[in-house]
Order: structure tokens, then sequence, then C-alpha cells
């Protein structure tokens, strides 16, 4: 069934979802500072592109709290707006509804993406 998900996801929005993370990452890797964030930007565009059977781990430590402040001031907001939007959208019907969810799930990682990790179910 996830296979399925996943399918629909892509073709419905996903591949939006997953192209703003990826612009987010080039964006963050066109600086020496800013690569270690991009390359959580393209972690976490994987999950967005195909986000039914894995889950979200929060976790982390004082380094992971200050990239999280430093992330949410530059890039997190915006992206944390459009998976919102879209899961408000996607919530009007009832067959939207769990894609709904899903973006509501990247809506929260796009506000603390570090120290979270991302799990198989």
């Amino acid at each position: 069934m996830s296979t399925i998900g996943n399918f629909l996801w892509f073709i419905f929005g996903g591949v939006f979802s997953g192209l703003s993370w990826s612009l987010v990452g080039l964006l963050w890797c066109l600086t020496i500072v800013g690569i270690p964030v991009g390359k959580q930007c393209f972690k976490l565009a994987s999950v967005s592109f195909f986000p039914f059977k894995k889950e979200i781990e929060y976790g982390g430590g004082a380094v992971s709290v200050l990239f999280n402040i430093v992330w949410l001031l530059v890039s997190g907001i915006p992206l944390a707006l459009e998976h919102l939007l879209w899961g408000i959208l996607l919530c009007i019907t009832v067959i939207g509804i769990p894609f709904g969810k899903q973006q509501f799930k990247l809506a929260k990682l796009a506000l603390t993406p570090f120290g979270a990790k991302i799990v198989e179910k």
C-alpha cells in the first residue's frame, strides 16, 4: 500500500515538495559553511519525495539546537508554511487526508530538521 501511496504522492505534489527542499539545499551549498545544512536538506528531500513508510525520530544535542535556530530563521519558516498550506489544501477532500497528514509531518520536520533521524517502517 505504501508503494501506491508514494507513487500517487510523487505525482500529485511530492515532486514539488522535494524540489523545494533540493533548491534550499543548493542555496545552502553555495557557501562552505552551509554545506552541512545543504546535505541535510538533500536527505530530507528524499523523505519529501517518498514519505510513506518513513518515520522521523527527533533527538540531538546542543549543536542540533544551534543549527535548528539558524535554520528556522533562514529557511525553516518558508518551507514549513509551504507544507502547511499544501496540507490544509489536501485535507479539504477525504481522499487527500493521508497526503495532508504527510505534509503536516514534513512541516514539523521543516521547523526542526537537525537531530532528526529518518527510520523506515
